[in-house]
């Protein structure tokens, strides 16, 4: 395995955080792989923090916004999926925050009704419990879920 200098590692990180939003727990996992003593890692990750390289606010926001947007996740994955990468809770709770509301619940309401198809023709109890569990698996909120199916009753004719 070749061992970088300080200067390489810090080169090299710096064009990992610029493919895409990294919080420091990822740059870390990835110092620690290219074998970057403990000390240089903290020098190289204060170093990128500084020049913006790092923002784990701004990670926070572009993470929560990609898995709502695109892998139609609910606030309770999202935020298990953020702790996991050991964020502050104050930039997880902002970031959660600024889900839109419409939209979170208009998404729910896809995911529902693309599952729905699948159980067609079930009994409706039946069918609502499934609905329900893959809701709650994708992360939303139990209330939410109850409510939006209940609400759909009348559009997917249970």
């Amino acid at each position: 395995m070749k061992t970088y200098t300080e200067s390489e590692a810090l080169n090299k990180a710096a064009a990992y955080c610029t493919l895409c939003e990294r919080c420091v727990s990822e740059v870390r996992t990835k110092l620690t792989a290219w074998g970057v003593p403990h000390c240089e890692q903290e020098k190289i990750i204060a170093r990128l923090v500084e020049e913006k390289f790092i923002d784990e606010a701004r990670y926070c926001r572009a993470y929560v916004n990609d898995k709502v947007k695109f892998n139609r996740w609910g606030r309770i994955k999202i935020v298990a999926s953020l702790r996991k990468k050991q964020l502050p809770k104050e930039l997880i709770n902002e970031a959660i925050e600024s889900i839109n509301e419409e939209g979170y619940i208009e998404i729910l309401k896809e995911v529902i009704a693309i599952k729905h198809k699948e159980y067609k023709g079930k009994d409706d109890y039946t069918t609502k419990q499934k609905l329900m569990r893959h809701a709650a698996s994708r992360g939303f909120e139990p209330a939410i879920i109850m409510r939006t199916i209940n609400i759909s009753d009348h559009e997917m004719d249970f």
